[in-house]
């Protein structure tokens, strides 16, 4: 089973809205029972549906206030991995895809200045196999990275109905 029902849906609302909220307390708001609820979380933390429940972590509160987007060809002879676990040691680097078009892989990284951005870039384009980066500086974000829209659709619409006690 690849989706979510209205339940699963209404619990990952709740989960989003209030990510400190107890078991107890959700099975309470959404009218089913203690374990029904601990059943669905570990469902869904084994589908890989759930990945985690760290704190979301902002890095412009840790000094971190540059945003850029780079965009890396590479070597194909050794293939994405060993750049793949390169990229992972440098701190900065918060996200990195392989992709289609242009370039091969995409790194989203953060910096403390435009400066610090440019010793960011100078480990990575020094990373074994990175023959190129060509970087996007972005300068706001207006829709942050959110999940929530994608849960309401696959659960097959509003999940504001949880009862309230």
């Amino acid at each position: 089973m690849n989706g979510i029902d209205q339940l699963d849906g209404r619990l990952i609302a709740l989960l989003t809205d209030e990510p400190r909220i107890g078991v107890l307390e959700c099975s309470r708001r959404l009218g089913v029972a203690r374990g029904t609820v601990q059943a669905r979380l570990d469902r869904l933390a084994e589908r890989g549906v759930i990945r985690g429940f760290g704190p979301e972590i902002d890095p412009s509160a840790l000094g971190y206030d540059v945003t850029a987007f780079v965009t890396l060809q590479i070597r194909q002879v050794r293939g994405h991995d060993p750049v793949a676990e390169r990229l992972a040691e440098i701190p900065e680097v918060i996200e990195a895809h392989t992709i289609t078009g242009a370039g091969d892989m995409l790194c989203r990284i953060v910096a403390r200045s435009n400066q610090d951005l440019q010793r960011v870039i100078d480990q990575i384009v020094d990373v074994q196999g990175v023959e190129r980066a060509s970087t996007t500086i972005a300068l706001a974000t207006p829709v942050r990275q959110r999940t929530l829209p994608l849960v309401r659709s696959a659960a097959g619409g509003n999940l504001d109905s949880a009862p309230r006690r």
